[in-house]
Protein backbone atom coordinates (compact mmCIF):
# COMPACT_ATOMS: atom_id res chain seq x y z
CA UNK A 1 0.00 0.00 0.00
CA UNK A 2 1.62 3.82 -0.88
CA UNK A 3 2.58 5.35 2.58
CA UNK A 4 -0.42 7.48 4.55
CA UNK A 5 0.38 10.89 5.19
CA UNK A 6 0.43 12.38 8.88
CA UNK A 7 -0.37 15.91 7.50
CA UNK A 8 -3.47 16.48 5.74
CA UNK A 9 -3.87 17.37 2.16
CA UNK A 10 -6.73 19.51 0.42
CA UNK A 11 -8.25 19.45 -3.17
CA UNK A 12 -6.25 22.32 -3.72
CA UNK A 13 -3.11 20.84 -3.63
CA UNK A 14 -4.31 18.70 -6.49
CA UNK A 15 -4.78 20.99 -8.90
CA UNK A 16 -2.66 21.91 -11.23
CA UNK A 17 -1.60 25.59 -13.00
CA UNK A 18 -3.27 24.03 -16.77
CA UNK A 19 -5.71 25.58 -17.57
CA UNK A 20 -8.47 23.07 -18.06
CA UNK A 21 -9.59 22.76 -21.25
CA UNK A 22 -12.82 20.93 -22.01
CA UNK A 23 -16.09 22.28 -23.38
CA UNK A 24 -18.42 25.39 -20.71
CA UNK A 25 -20.79 23.02 -19.12
CA UNK A 26 -18.78 19.59 -19.55
CA UNK A 27 -19.39 16.96 -17.49
CA UNK A 28 -15.98 16.25 -16.73
CA UNK A 29 -15.53 19.27 -14.57
CA UNK A 30 -17.73 17.80 -11.83
CA UNK A 31 -15.71 14.95 -11.75
CA UNK A 32 -12.32 16.34 -11.66
CA UNK A 33 -13.48 18.70 -8.71
CA UNK A 34 -15.41 15.55 -6.81
CA UNK A 35 -11.85 13.24 -7.62
CA UNK A 36 -9.65 16.62 -6.07
CA UNK A 37 -11.79 16.37 -2.99
CA UNK A 38 -11.58 13.02 -2.69
CA UNK A 39 -8.04 12.07 -2.91
CA UNK A 40 -6.81 14.07 -0.24
CA UNK A 41 -9.18 11.96 1.97
CA UNK A 42 -6.67 8.52 1.07
CA UNK A 43 -3.95 10.08 3.29
CA UNK A 44 -1.77 9.17 0.03
CA UNK A 45 1.28 11.12 -0.74
CA UNK A 46 1.00 13.05 -4.01
CA UNK A 47 3.88 11.68 -5.32
CA UNK A 48 2.64 8.18 -4.63
CA UNK A 49 -0.74 8.66 -6.65
CA UNK A 50 -0.50 8.07 -10.42
CA UNK A 51 -3.01 9.11 -13.22
CA UNK A 52 -3.04 7.39 -16.74
CA UNK A 53 -5.39 8.18 -19.35
CA UNK A 54 -5.93 7.34 -23.15
CA UNK A 55 -7.63 9.09 -25.47
CA UNK A 56 -10.63 11.06 -25.53
CA UNK A 57 -12.02 14.19 -23.61
CA UNK A 58 -11.47 12.78 -20.18
CA UNK A 59 -8.38 12.01 -20.90
CA UNK A 60 -6.86 15.35 -20.72
CA UNK A 61 -7.27 14.03 -16.85
CA UNK A 62 -4.26 13.64 -15.99
CA UNK A 63 -2.83 17.45 -16.90
CA UNK A 64 -5.18 18.67 -14.07
CA UNK A 65 -3.99 16.73 -11.53
CA UNK A 66 -0.99 17.65 -9.48
CA UNK A 67 0.41 13.76 -9.10
CA UNK A 68 2.36 11.69 -11.07
CA UNK A 69 0.38 11.20 -14.98
CA UNK A 70 0.39 10.28 -18.22
CA UNK A 71 -1.73 10.51 -21.55
CA UNK A 72 -1.42 7.09 -22.99
CA UNK A 73 -2.70 5.99 -26.11
CA UNK A 74 -5.90 4.98 -27.53
CA UNK A 75 -7.24 2.26 -25.90
CA UNK A 76 -4.08 1.41 -24.56
CA UNK A 77 -4.06 2.61 -20.66
CA UNK A 78 -4.34 -0.56 -19.40
CA UNK A 79 -1.09 -1.98 -20.44
CA UNK A 80 0.09 1.06 -19.04
CA UNK A 81 -1.15 0.85 -15.65
CA UNK A 82 -0.55 -2.75 -15.39
CA UNK A 83 2.90 -2.67 -15.90
CA UNK A 84 3.21 -0.01 -13.57
CA UNK A 85 1.54 -1.94 -11.14
CA UNK A 86 3.73 -4.91 -11.62
CA UNK A 87 6.57 -2.75 -11.19
CA UNK A 88 5.72 -0.25 -8.25
CA UNK A 89 3.10 -1.98 -6.50
CA UNK A 90 2.74 0.59 -3.66
CA UNK A 91 1.40 3.27 -6.32
CA UNK A 92 -2.15 4.11 -5.93
CA UNK A 93 -3.20 4.38 -9.53
CA UNK A 94 -6.35 5.71 -11.38
CA UNK A 95 -7.22 4.77 -14.64
CA UNK A 96 -9.15 7.56 -16.72
CA UNK A 97 -11.19 6.12 -19.77
CA UNK A 98 -14.43 6.87 -21.83
CA UNK A 99 -16.51 4.78 -23.51
CA UNK A 100 -14.97 4.86 -27.46
CA UNK A 101 -11.42 4.40 -25.73
CA UNK A 102 -12.44 1.73 -23.30
CA UNK A 103 -14.96 -0.45 -24.83
CA UNK A 104 -13.90 0.03 -28.76
CA UNK A 105 -10.31 0.40 -29.60
CA UNK A 106 -9.32 -0.73 -25.91
CA UNK A 107 -11.93 -3.39 -25.20
CA UNK A 108 -9.90 -6.43 -25.21
CA UNK A 109 -7.15 -4.63 -22.69
CA UNK A 110 -9.77 -3.78 -20.71
CA UNK A 111 -11.31 -7.21 -19.94
CA UNK A 112 -8.46 -8.76 -19.50
CA UNK A 113 -7.06 -6.17 -16.87
CA UNK A 114 -10.42 -6.50 -15.41
CA UNK A 115 -10.18 -10.46 -15.05
CA UNK A 116 -6.78 -10.50 -14.03
CA UNK A 117 -8.16 -7.85 -11.09
CA UNK A 118 -5.07 -5.34 -10.59
CA UNK A 119 -5.17 -3.07 -7.26
CA UNK A 120 -6.33 -0.21 -9.49
CA UNK A 121 -9.08 2.02 -9.76
CA UNK A 122 -10.91 2.91 -13.31
CA UNK A 123 -13.49 5.74 -13.79
CA UNK A 124 -14.75 5.23 -17.22
CA UNK A 125 -16.76 8.05 -18.15
CA UNK A 126 -19.84 7.60 -20.42
CA UNK A 127 -21.20 10.17 -22.51
CA UNK A 128 -23.12 7.63 -24.92
CA UNK A 129 -20.77 9.64 -28.14
CA UNK A 130 -16.94 10.28 -29.62
CA UNK A 131 -16.87 13.97 -28.46
CA UNK A 132 -13.33 14.84 -29.06
CA UNK A 133 -12.93 13.70 -32.62
CA UNK A 134 -16.86 15.37 -32.93
CA UNK A 135 -19.74 13.26 -32.72
CA UNK A 136 -19.71 10.11 -34.00
CA UNK A 137 -21.82 7.45 -32.62
CA UNK A 138 -19.74 5.72 -29.95
CA UNK A 139 -20.05 1.66 -28.49
CA UNK A 140 -22.73 3.00 -25.92
CA UNK A 141 -24.81 5.23 -28.35
CA UNK A 142 -28.21 3.75 -28.37
CA UNK A 143 -29.54 2.54 -31.71
CA UNK A 144 -31.05 4.59 -34.33
CA UNK A 145 -28.59 7.39 -33.21
CA UNK A 146 -28.22 9.70 -35.62
CA UNK A 147 -24.78 11.46 -35.59
CA UNK A 148 -21.79 12.54 -38.17
CA UNK A 149 -21.17 8.92 -38.74
CA UNK A 150 -24.74 7.12 -38.57
CA UNK A 151 -26.93 10.17 -40.60
CA UNK A 152 -29.47 7.35 -41.10
CA UNK A 153 -29.41 5.87 -37.36
CA UNK A 154 -27.09 3.92 -35.94
CA UNK A 155 -27.41 -0.09 -36.54
CA UNK A 156 -24.96 -0.97 -33.86
CA UNK A 157 -26.22 -2.71 -31.02
CA UNK A 158 -24.79 -0.61 -27.96
CA UNK A 159 -22.48 -2.37 -25.13
CA UNK A 160 -24.01 -2.83 -21.94
CA UNK A 161 -20.86 -1.32 -19.74
CA UNK A 162 -22.32 -2.93 -16.27
CA UNK A 163 -22.86 -6.19 -18.19
CA UNK A 164 -19.17 -6.45 -20.30
CA UNK A 165 -17.46 -5.82 -16.74
CA UNK A 166 -19.46 -8.55 -14.48
CA UNK A 167 -18.98 -11.04 -17.53
CA UNK A 168 -15.04 -10.12 -17.36
CA UNK A 169 -15.23 -11.68 -13.71
CA UNK A 170 -14.63 -7.87 -12.63
CA UNK A 171 -14.51 -7.77 -8.51
CA UNK A 172 -15.62 -4.44 -8.10
CA UNK A 173 -18.02 -2.62 -10.82
CA UNK A 174 -20.24 0.67 -9.93
CA UNK A 175 -22.05 3.03 -11.33
CA UNK A 176 -22.74 6.68 -10.96
CA UNK A 177 -23.03 10.24 -12.60
CA UNK A 178 -21.39 13.44 -12.88
CA UNK A 179 -24.60 15.99 -11.36
CA UNK A 180 -24.93 13.95 -8.55
CA UNK A 181 -21.84 15.28 -6.57
CA UNK A 182 -22.32 13.14 -3.12
CA UNK A 183 -23.02 9.77 -4.58
CA UNK A 184 -19.77 10.16 -7.13
CA UNK A 185 -17.45 10.93 -4.06
CA UNK A 186 -19.22 8.22 -1.82
CA UNK A 187 -18.87 5.60 -4.76
CA UNK A 188 -14.82 6.86 -5.38
CA UNK A 189 -14.17 6.60 -1.52
CA UNK A 190 -15.46 2.85 -1.76
CA UNK A 191 -13.74 2.00 -5.21
CA UNK A 192 -10.79 3.41 -3.68
CA UNK A 193 -10.94 1.14 -0.50
CA UNK A 194 -11.14 -1.92 -2.95
CA UNK A 195 -8.71 -4.10 -2.73
CA UNK A 196 -8.63 -5.06 -7.09
CA UNK A 197 -9.94 -3.56 -9.98
CA UNK A 198 -12.51 -1.54 -9.24
CA UNK A 199 -14.28 0.20 -12.12
CA UNK A 200 -16.57 3.07 -11.59
CA UNK A 201 -18.68 3.68 -14.57
CA UNK A 202 -19.58 7.74 -14.86
CA UNK A 203 -22.84 9.00 -16.72
CA UNK A 204 -21.31 11.94 -18.24
CA UNK A 205 -22.99 14.66 -20.36
CA UNK A 206 -21.27 15.60 -23.28
CA UNK A 207 -23.45 18.80 -23.79
CA UNK A 208 -22.16 19.78 -27.19
CA UNK A 209 -22.76 16.41 -28.95
CA UNK A 210 -25.08 14.71 -27.00
CA UNK A 211 -26.42 17.20 -24.80
CA UNK A 212 -29.29 15.44 -22.28
CA UNK A 213 -28.43 12.01 -22.75
CA UNK A 214 -28.84 11.45 -18.91
CA UNK A 215 -30.99 14.29 -18.34
CA UNK A 216 -34.03 11.94 -17.30
CA UNK A 217 -32.20 10.73 -14.39
CA UNK A 218 -30.66 13.49 -13.37
CA UNK A 219 -33.17 16.24 -13.82
CA UNK A 220 -35.41 16.84 -10.34
CA UNK A 221 -38.53 15.82 -11.78
CA UNK A 222 -37.81 12.83 -13.29
CA UNK A 223 -34.92 11.50 -11.67
CA UNK A 224 -37.13 10.05 -8.99
CA UNK A 225 -38.94 7.53 -11.73
CA UNK A 226 -35.75 6.64 -13.28
CA UNK A 227 -33.04 5.89 -11.07
CA UNK A 228 -32.88 2.90 -8.33
CA UNK A 229 -29.98 4.11 -6.10
CA UNK A 230 -28.93 0.18 -4.46
CA UNK A 231 -27.14 0.13 -0.89
CA UNK A 232 -26.31 -3.28 0.51
CA UNK A 233 -28.77 -4.82 2.62
CA UNK A 234 -31.41 -2.81 1.92
CA UNK A 235 -34.71 -3.30 -0.30
CA UNK A 236 -34.67 -1.59 -4.03
CA UNK A 237 -37.14 1.09 -3.97
CA UNK A 238 -37.83 4.00 -5.78
CA UNK A 239 -39.84 7.14 -7.61
CA UNK A 240 -40.18 10.42 -6.36
CA UNK A 241 -42.02 9.60 -3.06
CA UNK A 242 -40.62 5.97 -2.92
CA UNK A 243 -43.91 4.63 -3.85
CA UNK A 244 -42.62 1.97 -6.28
CA UNK A 245 -40.28 -1.21 -4.86
CA UNK A 246 -38.70 -4.21 -7.07
CA UNK A 247 -39.20 -7.68 -6.06
CA UNK A 248 -37.92 -11.06 -7.65
CA UNK A 249 -40.68 -13.21 -9.01
CA UNK A 250 -38.48 -16.60 -9.47
CA UNK A 251 -35.16 -14.89 -11.38
CA UNK A 252 -37.49 -12.36 -12.74
CA UNK A 253 -37.57 -8.56 -11.04
CA UNK A 254 -41.15 -7.52 -10.98
CA UNK A 255 -42.19 -3.29 -10.34
CA UNK A 256 -44.78 -3.37 -7.52
CA UNK A 257 -46.36 -0.68 -5.87
CA UNK A 258 -45.72 -0.44 -1.73
CA UNK A 259 -49.04 0.06 -0.98
CA UNK A 260 -49.60 -4.06 -1.97
CA UNK A 261 -46.06 -4.97 -0.49
CA UNK A 262 -44.08 -4.88 2.55
CA UNK A 263 -40.35 -3.95 2.17
CA UNK A 264 -39.87 -7.59 3.66
CA UNK A 265 -41.11 -8.76 0.29
CA UNK A 266 -38.59 -6.77 -1.93
CA UNK A 267 -36.09 -7.42 -3.40
CA UNK A 268 -32.74 -7.20 -0.89
CA UNK A 269 -29.51 -5.99 -2.47
CA UNK A 270 -26.25 -7.60 -1.81
CA UNK A 271 -23.11 -6.52 -3.04
CA UNK A 272 -21.82 -9.92 -3.00
CA UNK A 273 -24.23 -11.73 -5.08
CA UNK A 274 -22.82 -12.29 -8.47
CA UNK A 275 -26.11 -14.00 -9.44
CA UNK A 276 -28.46 -10.99 -8.62
CA UNK A 277 -25.87 -8.21 -10.14
CA UNK A 278 -26.24 -10.41 -13.65
CA UNK A 279 -29.94 -9.60 -13.35
CA UNK A 280 -29.54 -5.89 -12.16
CA UNK A 281 -27.11 -4.59 -14.80
CA UNK A 282 -30.19 -5.47 -17.47
CA UNK A 283 -33.02 -3.84 -16.08
CA UNK A 284 -32.75 -1.06 -18.98
CA UNK A 285 -31.59 -3.70 -21.97
CA UNK A 286 -33.80 -6.55 -20.92
CA UNK A 287 -37.07 -6.96 -24.01
CA UNK A 288 -38.56 -9.22 -22.12
CA UNK A 289 -38.91 -7.52 -18.77
CA UNK A 290 -42.87 -5.51 -18.67
CA UNK A 291 -43.07 -1.71 -17.03
CA UNK A 292 -40.32 1.26 -17.25
CA UNK A 293 -37.25 -0.01 -15.32
CA UNK A 294 -35.12 2.59 -13.27
CA UNK A 295 -31.32 3.16 -14.42
CA UNK A 296 -29.24 1.60 -11.07
CA UNK A 297 -27.01 3.39 -9.45
CA UNK A 298 -24.59 2.26 -6.79
CA UNK A 299 -22.29 -0.43 -6.37
CA UNK A 300 -23.60 -3.71 -8.18
CA UNK A 301 -21.17 -6.23 -6.91
CA UNK A 302 -18.13 -6.62 -5.30
CA UNK A 303 -15.85 -9.53 -4.66
CA UNK A 304 -12.71 -10.64 -2.98
CA UNK A 305 -10.12 -11.96 -4.92
CA UNK A 306 -6.20 -12.21 -5.19
CA UNK A 307 -4.69 -9.19 -7.33
CA UNK A 308 -2.16 -10.27 -10.01
CA UNK A 309 0.77 -7.98 -9.11
CA UNK A 310 0.50 -9.98 -5.63
CA UNK A 311 0.40 -13.22 -7.42
CA UNK A 312 3.22 -12.27 -9.55
CA UNK A 313 5.34 -11.13 -6.82
CA UNK A 314 4.83 -14.62 -5.01
CA UNK A 315 5.98 -16.52 -7.67
CA UNK A 316 9.26 -14.44 -8.62
CA UNK A 317 10.03 -14.94 -4.93
CA UNK A 318 9.43 -18.69 -5.29
CA UNK A 319 11.58 -19.07 -8.16
CA UNK A 320 14.56 -16.97 -6.77
CA UNK A 321 14.30 -19.36 -3.42
CA UNK A 322 13.93 -22.88 -5.72
CA UNK A 323 16.42 -21.90 -8.87
CA UNK A 324 18.61 -18.57 -7.16
CA UNK A 325 18.93 -15.19 -8.79
CA UNK A 326 19.73 -15.61 -12.21
CA UNK A 327 21.59 -14.20 -14.52
CA UNK A 328 20.33 -12.57 -17.51
CA UNK A 329 24.00 -12.17 -19.58
CA UNK A 330 23.32 -16.42 -19.26
CA UNK A 331 19.97 -16.59 -20.46
CA UNK A 332 20.52 -14.21 -23.30
CA UNK A 333 23.64 -16.29 -24.27
CA UNK A 334 22.22 -19.93 -23.98
CA UNK A 335 23.88 -23.31 -23.64
CA UNK A 336 22.54 -24.70 -26.74
CA UNK A 337 24.34 -24.17 -30.06
CA UNK A 338 23.30 -25.17 -33.44
CA UNK A 339 25.10 -25.77 -36.79
CA UNK A 340 24.14 -25.20 -40.09
CA UNK A 341 25.74 -27.20 -42.83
Amino acid sequence: MAEVLDGALTAKDFETDQEVRWCPGCGDYSILKQVQKVIPELGVKREDVVFVSGIGCSSRFPYYMNTYGMHSIHGRAPAVVSGLKITNPDLSVWMITGDGDALSIGGNHLIHMLRRNFDINILLFNNQIYGLTKGQYSPTSEEGKNTKSSPMGSLDHPFNPAALCIGADSTFYARTMDRDPIHLRTILSRANAHKGTSMVEIYQNCNVFNDGAFFGMTDKATKGEQTLFVEHGQPLVYGANKEFGIKLDGFTPVIVSMDSVSEDELWIHDENDRGKANILVRFYQDPSLEGNFPRPFGIFHTEERACYEDLLIDQVETAKVKFGRGDLNELLRGKSTWTID
